[in-house]
C-alpha cells in the first residue's frame, strides 16, 4: 500500500504511519522532556491532568520559517532553532498551511542532531477533505523527520467533527501524546466553547496578549475547570505590537518582573496567566529567541521567575496600550 491510498483504519493499525509497518505504544518521545540547557532551567508548567510539564514558552513557526529551500535562510532557521533548544525550549508547533515551515522544522532537528526527547512536537491537521487526516498527518510527520507527535490539533477548527475523532482514535492507539484544537485573531470563540464542553480534548490554542484579551472572559476559565491545556500564538501580534512599542520607555514596573524588553514584559504577562501552558512566538532571529526564553529564565541572582499576579497583571496591560 502507497502513502497515497491510507485509509483511516490502515492509518490506525500502523500500516500507514509513515510506512514503518506499527505503531508505537511505549512511551512517547518528549514525554520526559529532558533538556540540553546547562545552568538555569526554563520556567516549567505543568499540562493539566498529567504528571508531565512544558516550558512555558515554546516556538512557532508561521511566515518566518516558509523559506523552502533557500540554504542561507534554512540555516538561520536551524541557528534559531540551536539557540531555542540550547535554552531548554521544547514545543515547536507548525502546520500543513505554513508552506514549507515543516521540511524547515525537519531540516533543523536533522542538522543539529536534536535528541527526539527535547523535542515536543506540535503539528496540525488541515483539511476539509473527510478522509483526509491520515495521509496529511503522514505526510506531516515526514516533513518533520519523527515517527509521532506528541500533539496534533484540528487547526481552526476545519472540519473538527471528523478530524477530532481521529486524534482522538491515534491516542488511544498510543499513536499521539495530545489532541487540540485551535483557532487564532479571537474569532470563533462560541464554537470553541461548545467543542470544550462537549468533547475530550487535551490543548487549546488561542490568541492571548496584553491587548487581545477576548479569552478571559469564558475560554480561559474553562479550560481551567475542565483542565485543558492552553496554547497562546500570536502574543507579539505576529510582531507588530512588539514594533509598535519599539522606542518606548519601558514601564518602572517592568523592573519589578525582570523584564528588560518590551517583549519579555509581555511573555510574563501572558505565561503568568494561571490558565496558559506555553506561549509560542514565531521569530527568525537567535538574540529574539533567545530574549524570549530569557522572559522565563531565572535571573542569574533569583532562585525562581518573577512574575506579575492579580492587579499587577491588569497594571501592565494599562501601561502597554497607554504606551501605544
Amino acid at each position: 500500500m502507497t502513502r497515497h491510498h491510507i485509509t483511516r483504519r490502515t492509518f490506525l493499525t500502523g500500516a500507514g504511519m509513515l510506512g514503518i509497518g506499527g505503531l508505537v505504544a511505549a512511551r512517547l518521545p518528549g514525554a520526559g522532556l529532558a533538556h540540553a540547557a546547562s545552568g538555569p532551567q526554563p520556567l516549567h508548567h505543568r499540562i493539566p491532568g498529567t504528571d508531565h510539564a512544558l516550558p512555558a514558552v515554546g516556538l512557532g513557526s508561521w511566515i518566518t520559517f516558509n523559506v523552502g529551500n533557500d540554504p542561507v535562510l534554512l540555516k538561520n532557521c536551524t541557528d534559531v532553532m540551536a539557540a531555542f533548544f540550547a535554552a531548554g525550549g521544547a514545543m515547536i508547533d507548525s502546520s500543513p498551511m505554513y508552506g514549507s515551515s515543516q521540511a524547515t522544522i525537519g531540516h533543523g532537528l536533522a542538522e543539529l542532531g536534536i535528541d527526539r526527547e527535547q523535542v515536543f512536537a506540535t503539528d496540525k491537521v488541515w483539511t476539509s477533505d473527510e478522509d483526509g487526516g491520515p495521509e496529511q498527518i503522514d505526510e506531516s510527520a515526514r516533513r518533520w523527520g519523527i515517527r509521532q507527535f506528541n500533539l496534533l490539533q484540528v487547526h481552526n477548527m476545519l472540519d473538527w467533527e471528523n478530524q477530532l475523532p481521529l486524534l482522538q482514535d491515534m491516542k488511544a492507539a498510543g499513536a499521539l501524546g495530545y489532541t487540540g484544537i485551535t483557532t487564532s485573531h479571537g474569532r470563533r470563540h462560541d464554537l470553541l466553547g461548545i467543542i470544550m464542553e462537549r468533547e475530550a480534548i487535551d490543548f487549546i490554542q488561542v490568541t492571548y496578549n496584553p491587548l487581545d484579551r477576548a479569552v478571559e472572559d469564558r475560554i480561559l476559565p474553562m479550560a481551567r475547570e475542565r483542565n485543558i491545556a492552553v496554547i497562546i500564538n500570536r502574543p507579539f501580534r505576529g510582531g507588530r505590537l512588539t514594533k509598535a512599542l519599539r522606542g518606548q520607555p519601558m514601564p518602572g514596573l517592568a523592573a519589578d518582573y525582570g523584564a528588560q524588553s518590551w517583549a519579555q514584559l509581555i511573555l510574563k504577562y501572558i505565561v503568568s496567566h494561571p490558565a496558559v501552558t506555553c506561549a509560542i512566538p514565531a521569530t527568525t532571529r537567535v538574540d529574539h529567541v533567545r530574549e524570549n526564553m530569557a522572559a522565563i529564565t531565572p535571573m542569574p541572582d533569583a532562585d525562581k521567575v518573577l512574575l506579575p499576579e492579580g492587579k499587577e497583571r491588569h497594571a501592565i496591560a494599562r501601561a502597554i496600550e497607554a504606551a501605544l
